[in-house]
């Protein structure tokens, strides 16, 4: 057997005997989102809580004070942060701040593997807000939010990483190669798995396990169209370009492609981009 199939089976034999080692959500995202699901839980207490990490702090209040929330006036604390942001939004949006922790290795071979996979779903993440920012302004939503939207997009390839450990506990698996095969014969499943045991919603599930399979479609526009067709617009699953814009063009998701050269898109991506770096 080959290694590359050796690795193919030892992932699919963990994922059919439920022994495959699933990450867990950064501690500090846990407390956040353990904390909102508090009726009573104020925004100073949900401040408190964020505080507890310096690095998600400051991104929190860089967040608060960019184009990404529209404001105009600066927050100067990280209360006034929260405030902004809101108690209904700041549980996703932490949870997205805090993802980053979860894409470390001590193999160089997976270190750098885990790098890209991260600078990709950061393009990813930019470019789904920006064709959701731009619908939005041409639409009335329902039922879709840009916190949902910014978690969903930046985890839609969260089962990469059971991947990756695997390949870090097996030497002879860090290959390139073999990972990529792995990647796009299983990621989905093992990310539809990873959605469910952190108790995330059905969007989410729907997101991590069904991005590239263009079998899988929504009657109503939903955040899987805006992740397909942010994916799309960053430079990747060029082999399902063309369906992926059919699709949006029909639900009306884009009018044309001509936006993604405008000074507007690009500026948004830039507001985003910088959030995450």
């Amino acid at each position: 057997m080959s290694t590359e199939n050796t690795l193919l089976t030892i992932l699919v034999e963990k994922i059919n005997n439920d022994t495959l080692v699933l990450p867990t959500l950064p501690a500090i995202a846990l407390k956040v989102r353990k904390t909102a699901e508090n009726p009573t839980v104020s925004l100073s207490k949900m401040a408190e809580v964020i505080a507890l990490d310096p690095s998600l702090s400051a991104r929190i209040i860089k967040l608060a004070n960019s184009a990404y929330l529209g404001r105009s006036i600066r927050a100067e604390s990280l209360q006034q942060a929260v405030t902004r942001i809101g108690l209904t939004q700041i549980k996703n949006i932490a949870t997205a701040l805090a993802m980053e922790q979860l894409f470390v290795s001590k193999n160089e071979v997976v270190k750098t593997y885990l790098n890209q996979v991260w600078d990709r779903s950061v393009k990813v993440v930019a470019n789904s807000l920006a064709v959701f920012q731009a619908y939005s302004e041409r639409h009335q939503v329902k039922g879709l939010n840009i916190d949902v939207m910014t978690l969903a997009a930046l985890m839609h390839n969260i089962g990469v990483l059971p991947i990756l450990t695997e390949a870090e506990r097996h030497n002879e698996f860090a290959d390139p190669k073999f990972l990529n095969q792995a990647i796009q014969k299983l990621a989905g499943r093992i990310g539809g798995a990873i959605t469910r045991e952190w108790g995330f919603g059905d969007e989410f599930v729907q997101v991590a396990e069904s991005w590239r399979d263009m079998k899988v479609q929504s009657d109503k526009v939903s955040y899987l169209d805006f992740v397909r067709m942010g994916a799309v617009a960053a430079g990747f699953i060029e082999s399902k370009k063309n369906s992926v814009i059919n699709v949006c063009m029909q639900k009306r998701v884009i009018e044309d492609m001509d936006m993604f050269q405008s000074n507007e898109y690009k500026d948004r991506l830039a507001t985003v981009r910088d959030i995450f770096i």
